[in-house]
């Protein structure tokens, strides 16, 4: 599933979907260092001259194609690099011992950016999206530990 769609736009009527965390975005960070002697890419497009580090979900057999938001449509740009990592500490220690330029979350690099750690990229095209959710089928009973979790996770989220 894409940035692109809401949880509540695939989840199961008889389910309860409860955002967490809120909003998230997405961007293209990289060292100053990485980026001193490279053109800062511009526009999307520009990533595929880059080395750019990139992510894969365990078990898929795939990395993220990296997800760019254009005049309101949304579309996706395969990049590549020399990196596939299936942690994302891991992408991040790599993108930080300049690799190459990695694709990251608010998250992940907002306060790395703000420190001038990383240089963030492309803006204009980077997007907001729903973000997590916890879902979980809609019904009367729910066990005191099922309800227990629930309530935790709703709590923190609201931190």
């Amino acid at each position: 599933m894409g940035h692109r769609t809401a949880a509540r736009e695939v989840v199961e009527r008889d389910m309860v979907a409860v955002q967490l965390g809120g909003e998230l975005r997405q961007y293209p960070v990289a060292t100053p260092r990485y980026l001193e002697s490279r053109a800062v890419p511009e526009k999307p497009e520009d990533l595929l001259s880059h080395n750019c580090i990139r992510w894969r979900w365990a078990g898929r057999p795939l990395p993220y194609n990296w997800e760019f938001n254009r005049d309101g449509e949304w579309f996706e740009l395969a990049v590549s690099g020399s990196l596939i990592a299936t942690d994302r500490p891991m992408m991040m220690r790599a993108c930080l011992d300049h690799v190459g330029i990695a694709f990251a979350t608010n998250r992940e690099a907002d306060d790395l950016v703000a420190r001038g750690d990383l240089v963030a990229m492309l803006d204009p095209y980077c997007a907001s999206y729903p973000g997590y959710f916890l879902c979980y089928p809609k019904q009367r009973q729910m066990a005191p530990a099922l309800r227990a979790f629930i309530d935790f996770i709703r709590e923190k989220a609201r931190e």
